[in-house]
Parts: C-alpha cells; sequence; structure tokens
C-alpha cells in the first residue's frame, strides 16, 4: 500500500489531538508523520506513532517539505497565512478552520454527503463546522428522497466545541470555582444562547455557518435554514432538535428506513422504552445517532428529528481524515 507523508497542525489543540489518536486508529497509511507547532518545546502529552516517540517540530515557512497532506487545525488566521504555503510546497491541506469553507474555489465536505466535490480542490478542501456535519449527515438521505424545502435547528452545543480552556471551566465550575473566563456567563448549570461572534442581523457567525455551509454542502441554496446555538455545561457530543419542511412528505417510517441505511447513522428510536440519543451516547464515537423521529402536525410535509453527535470526532478530527481516506481512494 502506499504510503503518505501526513503533517498536522494545531497539534496542541484538542482537535489536532483527536486527529493524532484517529490516525493511530484507523491505521492511515502513513509514511512520516509530522506534528507541527508554534511552540515545539511545550507539547502536553507523549505521541508515540509506530513504537516510537514524536517530539514536535516547529511551524514555520519551511514545515511543509516533503508532506503530502496537511490536516490543519490550528485557528483561521493561521490557516489564512499557512495553508497557501502548504499548497505551494506540493500538499493537498484538509483544513478544519473556518477560513476557507464559503471560498467558492474550495469544496466543503463530508464525505458521505458530497465525496464527488473532493475532486474540485486546487490544493484545499475545507472540513465543515462541527454543528454542521452532523445535521447533513442526518438530512441527506432524507433529502434524497424529498427535496428539503426548509429547516429549523437548535443546537445544544458541549464546551469542547470551544476548546481546551472551555472543558476547563466547565470543570472548574462544577468542582465550585466559579471564575467566568472562556464564556459571557457561567456555564455551569447554566445555558448560554449565544455562540461566536454576533453579525449585524442579530444572528451569531455559529448559526449562519449552519445556513450558508449546509447550502454549500447539499449543493442546493433554495433550501431555507434558520438556527439558534446554545451551549450548554456538557464536556462532550453536540445535539441539535431539527424540524424540515419537504416538498412530498416523508413517514415516520419511512425516515427510519432512509436513515437506517444510511452510512454513519445510528437510528435509536423508541421514547416508550426510553431509547433516544443524549450526548453520553455519542461521546468518543463516530457515528452520527438520530431519534425522536415524528411527523410535525402543524404542516404537511414536515418532520421532527434529534441529531447527536461527538463534536471532536465526526465533527472535526474524524471527518477530516475521512476526507483525506476519500481522498486517496479517488488517486
Amino acid at each position: 500500500m502506499k504510503k503518505y507523508n501526513v503533517a498536522i497542525t494545531g497539534i496542541r489543540g484538542v482537535v489536532g489531538n483527536c486527529m493524532f489518536d484517529i490516525l493511530k486508529e484507523r491505521k492511515f497509511p502513513i509514511g512520516e508523520l509530522r506534528l507541527l507547532s508554534f511552540n515545539p518545546d511545550k507539547a502536553l502529552r507523549k505521541y508515540e506513532f509506530d513504537g516510537k516517540e514524536i517530539k514536535l517540530s516547529k511551524l514555520d515557512h519551511d514545515a511543509f517539505k516533503g508532506i503530502d497532506i496537511v490536516l490543519s487545525s490550528p485557528g483561521a488566521a493561521v490557516s489564512k497565512e499557512y495553508s497557501p504555503l502548504a499548497v505551494k510546497a506540493g500538499a493537498i491541506v484538509i483544513d478544519n478552520t473556518s477560513q476557507f469553507r464559503m471560498d467558492k474555489d474550495v469544496p466543503l465536505v463530508v464525505p458521505e454527503v458530497n465525496p464527488q466535490d473532493i475532486k474540485k480542490h486546487k490544493g484545499i478542501i475545507a472540513n465543515p463546522n462541527c454543528s454542521t456535519i452532523q445535521m447533513v449527515m442526518a438530512l441527506k438521505p432524507l433529502q434524497d428522497y424529498a427535496k428539503i424545502k426548509r429547516i429549523v435547528v437548535s443546537t445544544y452545543q458541549a464546551v469542547s466545541g470551544a476548546g481546551a480552556e472551555a472543558i476547563e471551566e466547565l470543570r472548574n465550575q462544577l468542582n465550585g470555582n466559579m471564575a467566568v473566563k472562556k464564556f459571557p456567563y457561567q456555564i455551569a448549570h447554566n445555558l448560554i444562547p449565544h455562540i461566536d461572534v454576533p453579525q449585524p442581523n442579530l444572528y451569531t457567525k455559529e448559526e449562519m455557518k449552519l445556513v450558508h455551509e449546509t447550502r454549500k454542502i447539499m449543493g442546493d441554496d433554495s433550501i431555507g435554514v434558520t438556527a439558534t446555538c446554545v451551549r450548554v455545561p456538557v464536556f462532550g457530543a453536540h445535539s441539535e432538535s431539527v424540524n424540515i419542511e419537504t416538498e412530498k412528505k416523508i413517514t415516520r417510517e419511512k425516515a427510519i428506513e432512509l436513515l437506517k441505511n444510511a452510512p454513519g447513522i445510528k437510528v435509536m428510536d423508541d421514547i416508550n422504552n426510553n431509547v433516544y440519543p443524549v450526548p453520553l451516547d455519542a461521546e468518543g464515537k463516530d457515528d452520527t445517532f438520530v431519534g425522536r423521529i415524528r411527523e410535525d402536525e402543524s404542516i404537511k410535509n414536515g418532520l421532527n428529528l434529534w441529531i447527536v453527535s461527538d463534536n471532536l470526532r465526526k465533527g472535526a478530527a474524524l471527518n477530516a481524515i475521512q476526507i483525506a481516506e476519500e481522498l486517496i481512494k479517488q488517486e
């Protein structure tokens, strides 16, 4: 099997660490694995691969020589500067930041949804936002059966989506240290209906990501999307309440059939026996879990879904590595 030289940027972040772990789990065909950081002397853990410890390397303008694939999660500003340098050095960048997602020349990919778009890349492939990925995973099989006209989504997003400092803040507050630093309010025992920067239309940037990214991935700008994003005191895995309106009716039974046959989806739907997905089910898992599937009695062709997925795995690191796997499969 051909092997590839792979680099991870943003290795000291929670997504970068998850990328490293998943590469090992999935036995990605790696020749050299290069872990890049601005502060290579400040590794937060030991990185062992193929029985050897890998030391961090300096992220600089010459860091990508000889690299085939870059898994990038260093923050948008860093990616803006360094991803083009990686491409110039001959690498293909799979970027987990928001920097390139809406660039018309950069495909935005969820492999189970639009793998064909990978071939359109010009050196950079964008990984969607975590909340978008799990939603389109569940909606694609329904869209293929009955065109979706409108989506109303409310998200319940874990603190891990805001990084290591947010995880630490929730843990500290649960242990009695109520200092507020990362969020505008205490997150323990609380909900905060505010994720990312407010936009001129009073939606947040996170909410508008769901609008624009969903349309781009699904290849349909006519889909109406409206979103409310809420931070919740959960460590891992995002949850979403999603209501869709379709051009023709999808019964509950048909929706379950379509979802059970969709790759990467696990249906958990038996409310009478307390069977439905919760964040603890999804944390550490690769599947996207769907339950509470019901027909919307307020409109003719409506459906309600409850969608839960690990935001660090399928919502970020796993999806990026699946893009890399699909990329080499399409060679």
